[in-house]
């Protein structure tokens, strides 16, 4: 299967191991990975703080980067960006009054995916020869349970990585508390939703914290790294594409 990457900036920017592990994974499971060199910014973050003119050019962009990428499907690390180009685009498009665009939109939602649902939906895996022999637990971010709705397909391709042990997360469903702008916007309270959600991380005994998306393990590790915790976070993405024991391991975002 020919696969389009969708990086996300975020990811980009900041955290490419996620990205390159996507590709890594999708290559050793005999997939072409296409990356459209000329992808920006989805818009999330644009329509989500009001900025809806700037968010029509973007999803305008995005559209016509992906219909020309000439792949069956668009793949990306991030159930947040995944969901604004399902539930957000062709609304931005027929808010600007372009249904031409919004029609374009939803052709291009409706072949991208997160991670995780592309594995288990699309290419019928459970296992995909992993190995990772850590205690890790996993937080299922916002947008991909409440938008996305991937429920526990995240949480099987765990099982079956070998040398993996993991471990209930309590509370598991609560939010980390970062929603973007809302972490900037909303400090104190963010700021008490993240104590809760590290407190159950360690309650959980976990070496690792893993999730779908870097934005939610930036401001989990953030947390953990300020109050010294030995817990680190990794995408979902390095652990499935990891396939021997790494003991140097880098962490992910933190």
């Amino acid at each position: 299967m020919r696969i389009a990457l969708m990086a996300t900036c975020l990811a980009d920017a900041l955290f490419p191991r996620a990205v390159i592990a996507v590709v890594e994974l999708l290559e050793r499971l005999g997939h072409e990975v296409v990356f459209p060199a000329d992808q920006t910014c989805c818009g999330q973050m644009h329509i989500n703080t009001g900025y809806l003119a700037e968010a029509t050019a973007l999803v305008r962009r995005h559209v016509e980067v992906f219909e020309r990428c000439d792949c069956e499907v668009v793949v990306a690390p991030s159930g947040s960006c995944v969901g604004s180009v399902r539930h957000q685009h062709a609304w931005v498009a027929r808010r600007a009054g372009d249904e031409g665009l919004a029609q374009r939109a939803e052709a291009v939602a409706a072949r991208t995916y997160e991670l995780s649902e592309l594995i288990f939906d699309v290419l019928a895996l459970r296992d995909v020869g992993a190995y990772y022999p850590h205690r890790v637990t996993y937080h299922p971010t916002c947008h991909s349970l409440r938008m996305l709705r991937v429920e526990d397909k995240p949480l099987e391709l765990l099982r079956n990585v070998r040398g993996l042990t993991l471990v209930e997360l309590p509370s598991a469903d609560t939010c980390c508390g970062f929603g973007g702008t809302f972490a900037i916007k909303n400090a104190d309270t963010s700021t008490a939703m993240l104590g809760d959600k590290m407190a159950c991380i360690l309650e959980s005994g976990a070496e690792i914290c893993t999730a779908g998306d870097s934005s939610c393990l930036m401001q989990i590790g953030g947390g953990l790294t300020r109050m010294r915790a030995s817990v680190r976070t990794v995408h979902l993405a390095e652990i499935l594409a990891s396939t021997e024991a790494s003991p140097n391991q880098e962490a992910s975002p933190r």
